[in-house]
């Protein structure tokens, strides 16, 4: 038995038929091609499948795609706007909070989340708001030094029109 999905991802209306045991990570990269999401685990334990769904970060790979039907998703792919990088991808980019990359999309998105809640954060706020995210090549140094910079860079009005 197959099901109708449609959403809206990076602002464009899709719609598919899928098996209703498609999780949303797959939807997003073998229908979609969005291959930014990354498999990384699959027990929602590494974060590298966070997308945006309705503006909040979720682990695309603990959420069916029938359960995203009618909502609005995002993905690291929908978070450059005009060709131009979002804060958070700047600021990983000129940082260095990246090594292999495989977490980085991930890494991003919870990002840009933390910041949607609070622009202004801590370190140690920051390292908190990555718990759910593992980096299996950094000591997370650079990561945490991207994000607060791209907090210094990310006006209200910025941080409000990324949401998803």
């Amino acid at each position: 038995m197959s099901i109708t999905v449609s959403l809206q991802v990076n602002g464009r209306n899709v719609s598919e038929t899928l098996e209703p045991q498609t999780l949303l990570v797959d939807f997003l990269r073998n229908h979609l091609r969005l291959t930014g999401t990354h498999v990384g685990c699959d027990t929602s334990q590494c974060g590298a499948c966070v997308v945006h769904v309705d503006g909040l970060a979720v682990k695309s790979c603990t959420l069916l795609a029938a359960q995203a039907h009618g909502t609005q998703v995002t993905t690291i792919e929908g978070l450059e706007t005009e060709g131009r990088l979002h804060p958070v991808q700047e600021a990983f980019r000129s940082e260095h909070g990246l090594q292999c990359g495989f977490c980085t999309p991930g890494m991003i998105m919870s990002a840009v989340a933390l910041l949607r809640r609070n622009p202004t954060p801590t370190e140690a706020q920051v390292r908190e708001g990555l718990e759910g995210n593992i980096c299996r090549c950094t000591g997370y140094h650079n990561i945490v030094k991207a994000i607060l910079t791209a907090s210094t860079h990310m006006p209200a009005q910025s941080a409000q029109a990324s949401r998803s």
